[in-house]
């Protein structure tokens, strides 16, 4: 990996960055009754992480020791295969693991070279965690605190106004998710990633939007805190299982079918149930950030949004659509149709991500300036890569170093 240095005539702030866990980092808090939920064994000379009992090839290699280089798969995200390369071969030469994608530190010395002033990080490994425990809420809700404990360890969630980590709040029990937002909000918390998700409970599952979930949603606003739901295992393996027989999600695997029927579904239906159970309604000052989920589907869900709602406007309490444009921020990706998008919801509403150091995301973060349309001025260029995001995370007025 050779980081390219580039410098923006304005500040850059990314959207979506990943750290790689450490092996400890989900253990090293987690209550001592818990111990045996979560464990890396040895299966045939490879590493793998069992969650209750249960092997998971959700990640091939969770210890992260040899990973995908930055950006492999970006030729691919946006050209195709036209060759039908395996995804071996699309993932190319791995490499080792080095301290900047493990630790906040080094990991400031490689913004500097990539001319990244400011990231949002998202964990990895942990997007598996709250599906695979969806039967046992007490154990979520400790999984949870416990990889977060190791997150404001390990990363902090402010680390010198420049690197923000995003812990987890998981909302089975309301109650807790309240006591984990206030946890993580005294320890100067700028977002919480929550999934898009329905929210498994003690009677079934539940939309994160209905009314009984308000009590959580009332503390977000009260903390004015960025609420960001980035693409994650949202239990939708479970609905293609009918067509395929069930297996797990497992996003490193091409496979034409689930790519095809899984499509955006998981972060639409969350949008739906945003718009359509009036969360957004009761609580107008929410501010939440799509991160990772991709932007083709907007245009088509907000005329399907438009449609209903004019079929039945009885059932809303105001226009859905205004309500999805006034609240959600969009972070496309670089293959997608940005100009269209734009002009949808206005260039002040979405936000620049590079998934680094992903396969999938861009080797070199700002080349993402070069996909956007030339009909932005140049202001809204600004926006797009970091001012939008420095806004509804209230950081706007500390200056990058």
């Amino acid at each position: 990996m050779s980081p390219v240095t580039r410098q923006l005539a304005f500040p850059v702030f990314d959207s979506d960055n990943h750290m790689y866990e450490t092996g400890d980092a989900f253990t090293r808090h987690l209550p001592e009754r818990y111990r045996e939920a979560i464990k890396y064994v040895e299966i045939d000379g490879r590493t793998k992480i069992m969650i209750r009992g249960v092997l998971s090839d959700y990640i091939p290699n969770p210890t992260f020791d040899v990973v995908a280089q930055p950006g492999a798969q970006e030729e691919y995200f946006r050209n195709g295969n036209p060759e039908g390369k395996s995804f071996r071969e699309l993932l190319g030469e791995p490499m080792r693991a080095i301290p900047a994608f493990r630790e906040p530190g080094p990991r400031l010395e490689v913004m500097d070279e990539l001319g990244v002033d400011r990231a949002l990080m998202f964990p990895t490994l942990a997007s598996l965690l709250e599906e695979r425990m969806r039967d046992d809420p007490e154990l979520t809700h400790a999984a949870i605190h416990a990889l977060n404990q190791w997150m404001h360890e390990t990363w902090s969630f402010d680390y010198e106004g420049r690197i923000f980590a995003t812990p987890i709040v998981t909302l089975p029990i309301v109650e807790r998710a309240i006591e984990e937002l206030e946890w993580v909000v005294e320890r100067g918390v700028k977002t919480v990633l929550i999934r898009p998700a329905p929210v498994p409970g003690y009677r079934g599952s539940r939309s994160f939007a209905y009314p009984e979930f308000d009590p959580f949603w009332r503390k977000v606003v009260e903390a004015d805190i960025l609420v960001s739901m980035h693409a994650s295992d949202s239990g939708y393996a479970r609905y293609q299982g009918d067509w395929t027989g069930p297996s797990e999600m497992l996003p490193f695997r091409l496979d034409a079918f689930r790519m095809l029927t899984m499509g955006r579904r998981a972060i639409e239906d969350s949008c739906a149930a945003m718009t359509c159970h009036g969360l957004l309604t009761r609580f107008p000052e929410l501010r939440i950030a799509l991160i990772e989920n991709g932007a083709n589907w907007v245009i088509p869900f907000l005329e399907d949004l438009h449609d209903i709602h004019k079929k039945m406007p009885q059932t809303f309490e105001e226009d859905p659509v205004d309500a999805f444009k006034r609240n959600i921020w969009i972070s496309p990706f670089h293959e997608d149709r940005i100009e269209a998008l734009a002009k949808e919801l206005g260039a002040d509403h979405l936000l620049f991500g590079s998934d680094w150091p992903h396969p999938e995301g861009l080797a070199d973060p700002c080349s993402y300036v070069e996909h956007l349309p030339q009909s932005l001025t140049e202001e809204g260029v600004a926006l797009v890569m970091g001012g939008n995001l420095a806004r509804i995370m209230r950081v706007e007025d500390k200056v990058a170093a």
